[in-house]
């Protein structure tokens, strides 16, 4: 998907196509990495130096509610984010240089069940992050 394709639905969503949006879904969605807001704001200040950072956190707050990105939890507890994977993915985040591949397949039906049992939970849904070297790194 195309980072105008973002801004389009942006705009189908409410929101005015500013060249500062522009900026924040240009550096989002062109990047392999995992952003924090304050990267995703160092970065797009490079393409629109005004930009301000309340913008860079709602454009996120509006890209995540559309699910074109989605939020990544850290070790170091600060939360980043990517381009949304396709359908139903995992991640797997380079902790040497941050990279971060999707991958498809799990087969956590047996453990949900049992945590459903022991707990009285209905679990619904759930988000795996492995955390490790990517093959440049290790």
């Amino acid at each position: 998907m195309v980072a105008d394709t973002w801004l389009e639905q942006l705009h189908d969503n409410g929101y005015r196509v500013t060249a500062a949006r522009r900026a924040v879904v240009d550096t989002v969605h062109s990047s392999t990495h995992a952003l924090t807001p304050i990267e995703v704001y160092d970065q797009a200040r490079k393409k629109y130096r005004v930009l301000g950072l309340v913008t860079v956190y709602r454009t996120l707050e509006k890209l995540e509610e559309l699910h074109l990105i989605q939020r990544v939890h850290q070790p170091q507890g600060c939360q980043a984010f990517i381009s949304a994977g396709i359908g139903h993915q995992h991640l797997l985040l380079c902790k040497n240089c941050g990279d971060v591949a999707f991958f498809e397949g799990d087969d956590l039906d047996a453990l949900t069940a049992s945590i459903a049992k022991k707990t009285g939970y209905q679990i619904q849904e759930h988000w795996l992050q492995l955390f490790g070297l990517c093959g440049k790194c290790k």
